[in-house]
C-alpha cells in the first residue's frame, strides 16, 4: 500500500513537471533602455531605410546620437507592427512567413556569429553546424535559436541552419520579437544582419553593411537594455513625444 502510494505521488510529480509552462523571460520595458537603435524606412512597404545609434546617461537624461547614420534593407514587403509592440488602433500585425519587418520596439539580447569569440559585451553564441533557429509554429522551439545536440525535443520540420547563410550571419544580434510570450504564427528569427547588398531586403529582418554591423555589435551593453525602434518615418515623428523616443 505504501509502495502503491509512493508511485502515486511520485508520477503527480512527473506529469506536474511536464505539464509546467516555460517561466517567460525578463523583459525590460524600453522606458528603461539607455540604448538604442532606431531605424526609420519611407513608408510601410519600403524596403530600405535608415539607422541611427542613440544613448542616454540615465533616464532622465536626453537622448543623443551615437557615430553617424547608415543605411539599412529590411524585409521584402516592408514593415508590419508586431503584435507586442503595437498601439491599440492598430490593425494589421507581423505573421510568419510575410516577409515584413517588425514595426515597434523589442530588446536587442544577444549576438551571434561565426567567429570564435567576439569583443562585444553582449552573450555571444557561435553558430556551429548544429545551431538552428526555429520557424516551424508547431514547435515547442518555435523562435528560438537552438542546438540540436542539446535539445530534449526534436520536434520541428522547419528551422534555420543558421551557419549556412554567408555573409548574412557572419555577425549578428537577436531582436527579441515575440519572445514575451512566444506566440505561435506571429514570426520568428528576427535578427540584425550583415546584408547581402543595399539592394536586396531580407525575409524580416533588419540588415546592414558588415562595418556598420560590427560598430553595433561592439557598442551594445546589456547593462544598458540596448532596444531596435523601428518604424516608418512619418509614424516615428508620430510617436516620438508620447513613447518618448530619441
Amino acid at each position: 500500500m505504501k509502495a502503491s502510494l509512493a508511485l502515486l505521488i511520485f508520477a503527480i510529480a512527473v506529469t506536474a513537471q511536464i505539464k509546467k509552462p516555460e517561466p517567460p523571460p525578463v523583459k525590460v520595458p524600453f522606458a528603461e533602455s539607455l540604448q538604442s537603435v532606431v531605424v526609420t524606412t519611407e513608408d510601410w512597404t519600403g524596403t530600405t531605410g535608415d539607422a541611427q545609434l542613440y544613448e542616454r546617461k540615465d533616464l532622465k537624461s536626453r537622448w543623443k546620437a551615437v557615430g553617424k547614420e547608415f543605411e539599412i534593407v529590411v524585409g521584402r514587403t516592408g514593415l508590419e507592427w508586431g503584435q507586442d509592440s503595437a498601439p491599440e488602433a492598430a490593425t494589421a500585425f507581423k505573421k510568419e512567413g510575410d516577409g515584413k519587418s517588425p514595426a515597434g520596439m523589442f530588446p536587442l539580447t544577444f549576438a551571434f556569429g561565426k567567429a570564435e569569440t567576439t569583443t562585444s559585451k553582449l552573450s555571444y553564441r557561435r553558430l556551429e553546424d548544429q545551431i538552428v533557429c526555429v520557424d516551424d509554429v508547431n514547435s515547442h522551439h518555435y523562435n528560438k535559436v537552438v542546438g540540436t545536440l542539446q535539445v530534449g525535443i526534436f520536434d520541428w520540420k522547419s528551422a534555420e541552419k543558421m551557419a549556412e547563410f554567408t555573409p548574412e550571419y557572419d555577425l549578428g544580434v537577436f531582436v527579441a520579437y515575440n519572445s514575451y510570450p512566444v506566440v505561435k504564427g506571429n514570426g520568428s528569427c528576427i535578427f540584425l544582419h550583415i546584408w547581402k547588398d543595399a539592394n536586396t531586403p531580407t525575409s524580416g529582418c533588419t540588415a546592414m553593411a558588415r562595418e556598420d554591423m560590427e560598430r553595433v555589435v561592439a557598442w551594445l551593453d546589456p547593462k544598458k537594455n540596448p532596444y531596435l525602434v523601428q518604424l516608418p518615418k512619418a509614424d516615428y515623428k508620430g510617436y516620438k513625444k508620447s513613447w518618448n523616443l530619441p
